[in-house]
């Protein structure tokens, strides 16, 4: 477990691979069972997840959640107002609609807003993503740390939650944190100016161009070539018959064949395909897809091109694209764009055909060509939120369980063709069910080998002496730090058995236990790699490590005591 911490934490894998790892190294030495190992793929939670993906997605190729959100960006207002009005609403549509989605539906729109209004786009990306997080919290569906400790609950033969029961401590939290984000937010995230925006310590993409034989300036040095003084540009280095010249002098001869390694914005890179005798490279060294368009994308930390090199990818097979440059976190990459080894939260700017699919490998986040949404596509969407409505509504009454009405919903959607099969298998995200799933198993570990057992015993004697208190407060620490370190929903299922063998221990009931994993499994503003959204915006606002700190570990508090103070005195009354 210590060695699956390490992984997750230092991206040595796949998140889905290491989790499948370590779950087929307990099969093998008998700590599961094979029944125990495979309960996750039936699982109740995980099965509703993959469901929800469909739904969720649906509604968000309507285009509705696009036009609200430009709705929402109208008019002018002091920076708290415009604040405001954008987050609430936001935190109210991802009570019932994944976040994910809906944080990469509306970063490029609050980017370009932001542009033309003279607003630094990093003083509202950061509390765009915790508003959805807060949001998600609200209901069963919000998120899906809610529907893997639900499912959790049913598979340990206990009622589950139901729809609106988590509203209890979400919606106190979600006001109190949105108040925090309205009123600090602005002083505590950094302000860079609309001027600065393009510099390359903002977006500093790394792209690579090919020295031909109609270049002018072949055999002069770089700076009678004026390679040093392109506005936006910095020559990183120059690769020469597999040998990198770097630094570049000013006085270092230029060879037909060079390959030039630059670092920059992406409207200057893309100017060199402009320059005689400069073509722009991309990752296989082939040429660029027919009816082309630049789209900018972000890689997930799920997705199946993680530690490879960009060359050994297969952009072209899988998604009709070509990469042409990389962005990393501030970092000025000085491989060829073959050579870079990709890593979650990487931006890809890339050359996509007209049959370009993302997959589930990155997020197209800002495509330069933006399609306009018909009347038709609307009004499906609509049919599709009637459909989810309908769905909330039964489950709520207890009509139907939660998984059935999901299933149902999506038979509906299949039935009026506001989802293809084949659209219905693009949106569900694969890995992040399989690595749901292999935390089940992992969970059954935890109990048979008696970690479970053994972590709840040392965290009750350690906080018994102060109280019921102080052990919910250590099981809302320990779960936020795991979040923290690794994905929100192997969090969860890592800290439920400890919660049941704390309930049993103390003899109290597992619910409000329950919900203060889920809480805390959600709750991860500290860092960017603890939850997709974080990811999302962390590369698009420029962010750096520690403005996520800055700000998240006051909310972190908020949230933190105010779950506690309700699941104390109100839920354990």
């Amino acid at each position: 477990m210590v060695a699956m911490l390490i992984g997750l934490f230092f991206e040595l894998g796949r998140p889905e691979v290491i989790l499948a790892s370590v779950l087929v190294l307990f099969l093998f030495t008998g700590i599961i069972t094979p029944e125990e190992a495979t309960v996750g793929f039936s699982n109740e939670g995980m099965l509703t997840i993959a469901l929800l993906f469909i739904i969720a997605g649906s509604i968000q190729k309507s285009g509705i959640v696009d036009r609200t959100f430009l709705r929402l960006l109208k008019g002018s207002y002091s920076p708290k107002k415009r604040l405001a009005k954008l987050l609430f609403p936001i935190s109210m549509i991802s009570a019932f609609v994944n976040n994910t989605p809906i944080v990469i539906a509306s970063t490029p729109m609050v980017k370009k807003w932001c542009m033309e209004n003279g607003v630094s786009p990093s003083k509202f990306l950061i509390p765009l993503s915790y508003a959805t997080i807060l949001g998600g919290t609200i209901t069963l569906i919000g998120t899906s740390t809610n529907l893997v400790v639900h499912g959790l609950l049913v598979e340990n033969g206990y009622a589950g939650f139901s729809f609106f029961q988590l509203s209890a401590i979400g919606i106190p939290i979600t006001l109190l944190g949105l108040l925090y984000l309205v009123l600090f937010s602005h002083h505590l995230l950094p302000g860079r100016r609309i001027s600065n925006l393009s510099e390359p310590v903002l977006k500093e993409y790394t792209g690579e161009a090919l020295i031909t034989a109609q270049f002018p300036y072949i055999n002069l040095t770089v700076k009678e070539a004026q390679l040093r003084s392109l506005k936006g540009l910095f020559l990183v280095s120059i690769l020469r018959n597999e040998h990198a010249i770097a630094p570049v002098s000013g006085n270092t001869i230029l060879k037909e064949g060079d390959r030039l390694v630059f670092s920059g914005d992406i409207s200057t890179i893309t100017d060199i395909q402009r320059m005689k005798g400069l073509e722009l490279q991309e990752s296989t060294g082939s040429s660029f897809p027919d009816h082309h368009r630049l789209v900018e994308g972000i890689v997930t930390h799920h997705s199946s091109h993680l530690f490879k090199k960009v060359k050994d990818t297969n952009f072209r097979s899988q998604h009709q694209a070509a990469v042409i440059a990389v962005h990393r976190h501030n970092q000025r990459l000085q491989t060829k764009i073959g050579d870079i080894v990709l890593k979650p939260g990487d931006v890809l700017l890339m050359v996509a055909g007209e049959q370009f699919d993302k997959k589930n490998d990155f997020y197209a986040i800002t495509p330069i060509d933006y399609k306009l949404v018909t009347k038709r596509q609307i009004r499906m969407g609509w049919l599709s939120i009637g459909w989810l409505g309908m769905m909330i509504a039964l489950v709520t009454f207890n009509v139907l369980s939660m998984l059935t009405a999901m299933a149902v919903t999506t038979l509906l959607l299949f039935l009026t063709k506001l989802v293809t099969p084949g659209e219905a298998r693009d949106l569900i995200q694969w890995n992040v069910l399989l690595m749901i799933a292999c935390s089940f198993g992992i969970g059954a570990a935890l109990l048979n080998s008696g970690v479970a057992t053994s972590m709840a015993d040392s965290l009750i004697t350690i906080t018994q002496p102060f109280g019921l208190f102080a052990t919910l407060l250590s099981l809302y620490v320990i779960t936020n730090v795991f979040t923290e370190m690794m994905t929100n929903s192997a969090a969860a299922v890592f800290m439920f058995p400890v919660a049941m063998e704390v309930a049993r221990t103390l003899e109290v009931e597992l619910m409000p236990l329950a919900i203060t994993v889920a809480i805390a499994a959600s709750a991860s503003f500290i860092t960017p790699i603890g939850y997709q959204t974080n990811l999302i915006v962390y590369g698009a606002g420029g962010y750096r490590f520690h403005d996520f700190l800055k700000i998240g570990f006051p909310l972190t508090i908020i949230v933190m005591v105010t779950t506690l103070v309700l699941v104390r005195f109100h839920l354990m009354a």
